[in-house]
């Protein structure tokens, strides 16, 4: 079996690794902009609901250092400030630097001008210490790194003994006649919208693309096993349409 398959394709077209990161910066530089009311539009303002629920599930509090990789516009680190208050710290880490401006604009104009860092960076190889912090997050983003595992075992590095995993990711429909109809819009539909509303029609068949790519709910528990992680376990989030994965560095 070969390791990190997805290090092979570009949604559906094969690539090498260089290649797969590189796309990827350049999908996301190009869709920053657009990116919020994009994912409001692809999911009817589900993507909300889901968020909230992720957040729900980490039960922030003040005190404790989070990182939010793949944080781009900032989502999940307002939703952890608005539950957490002043008293925690949130570094937001992003391949893109557009997506970072974008956080941060986002960030100025609720008046949140503390408590944030804003730093690029690739989540196969975070520019921080050991045992930095404890709790990391990654949104809509594991899907999108070149290796996953190298990923996960990053996760584990910079994440505090007793530090907690979370990401919440789309995944794999467990309910038959829900995936029929959630493959016809995918396909039909949200490369449509992305070429109307953000005029970039191969970003978004991308989306789509990359989503069947991504690893099952129980491959990706085996997978967060291997690189280290203590009770691992998923939830699925609208039959499966996406998925709260954890799990917990001892």
């Amino acid at each position: 079996m070969i390791q990190n398959p997805e290090s092979q394709w570009f949604g559906e077209q094969p690539v090498t690794p260089e290649e797969k990161t590189s796309k990827v910066h350049g999908v996301f530089e190009g869709v920053a902009r657009n990116y919020d009311i994009m994912n409001d539009l692809m999911s009817g303002g589900v993507h909300r609901l889901w968020k909230d629920s992720f957040v729900r599930r980490i039960r922030p509090r003040p005190g404790l250092k989070y990182l939010d990789v793949a944080g781009g516009t900032g989502d999940i680190a307002f939703r952890i400030r608005r539950k957490a208050g002043d008293g925690a710290h949130i570094t937001l880490c992003d391949l893109t630097y557009n997506m970072l401006e974008v956080g941060r604009d986002r960030a100025i104009n609720k008046g949140w001008l503390n408590g944030f860092d804003w730093v690029t960076g690739n989540a196969e190889s975070l520019p921080f210490p050991d045992n930095s912090f404890d709790v990391y997050t990654i949104s809509f983003g594991l899907r999108n790194v070149t290796h996953i595992d190298n990923a996960l075992m990053e996760a584990r590095r910079v994440l505090k003994p007793g530090g907690r995993f979370f990401c919440l990711e789309f995944s794999h429909v467990r309910m038959p006649l829900l995936a029929k109809a959630y493959d016809a819009y995918s396909y039909n539909v949200i490369p449509k919208i992305g070429e109307i509303v953000a005029k970039d029609r191969e970003s978004y068949q991308y989306l789509v693309e990359s989503i069947r790519k991504f690893p099952s709910q129980r491959a990706l528990v085996k997978r967060m096993e291997a690189a280290g992680f203590e009770w691992a376990e998923y939830s699925n989030l609208t039959g499966g349409i996406a998925c709260i994965h954890s799990g917990v560095r001892l």
